[in-house]
């Protein structure tokens, strides 16, 4: 994938997410679901103080140990559902394209909450529900191939859906817009920004068919801060 062997600039939605993170200088951080750690080693070039990766791949971690020299950046092999941190930790917490693979949100914005200090920011991105509502998540083609529509469907109905990736089947967990935030609100966030991915004018140069991703959202982002 692009974004794996890119990194960011690989990832389509990056440059609208990299816009909700707060200024990271002299910040701890945590990412959450944090791959080959992209997102931490962009958070220590914008000199945070430190940072902090979880993943519960092996190879991921292992990944992302290789690709970094940093003394300043740490990574663990835990599900986001384990991470049991101190209280208030962390200044900043981002996530990027994790938390659908979840089956609590409410857990995890717990969790958050708890390490994170009063007034601290907690930014992430997931599928969109308009993207995760069906089991199949793909477009609805006619005869000749061609992507006629993007369709929606059980979405009120959360919870898990099966689905494949790379070919491989995979377990996701599907929640409606309403709930990501309603359990942001309830957990005692405030929410600064909610955006939904559209390509860029560049992407959409360099690769013309960019253009069917204006036909729908696939990735939803949020931008929250703990109460202080």
């Amino acid at each position: 994938m692009p974004r794996s062997v890119k990194g960011l600039e690989g990832a389509g939605e990056w440059y609208i997410l990299k816009e909700l993170i707060p200024e990271l200088k002299e910040k701890n951080v945590l990412d959450l679901g944090c791959g080959f750690g992209w997102h931490c080693r962009y958070a220590r070039e914008q000199q945070a103080s430190s940072v902090t990766g979880v993943d519960i791949s092996e190879k991921m971690i292992q990944r992302a140990r290789e690709m970094t020299n940093d003394p300043l950046i740490s990574y663990i092999k835990a599900s986001i559902e384990d991470i049991d941190f101190s209280i208030s930790q962390f200044d900043v917490v981002i996530s990027s394209l994790a938390f659908h693979y979840i089956k609590s949100f409410k857990s995890v914005c717990e969790k958050v909450s708890n390490c994170l200090k009063p007034g601290g920011s907690f930014v992430f991105s997931v599928e969109h529900p308009i993207f995760t509502s069906r089991n199949e998540q793909d477009w609805y083609y006619n005869e000749l191939g061609n992507r006629l529509h993007w369709p929606v469907d059980n979405y009120q109905i959360e919870g898990i859906r099966e689905t494949t990736f790379l070919n491989e089947n995979i377990t996701k967990y599907h929640r409606t817009v309403s709930t990501y935030i309603n359990d942001l609100i309830n957990t005692g966030f405030i929410i600064s920004a909610v955006k939904e991915s559209v390509p860029s004018d560049e992407m959409l140069k360099s690769i013309p068919k960019m253009i069917d991703e204006n036909r729908r959202p696939m990735f939803l982002m949020i931008s929250v801060e703990k109460g202080k």
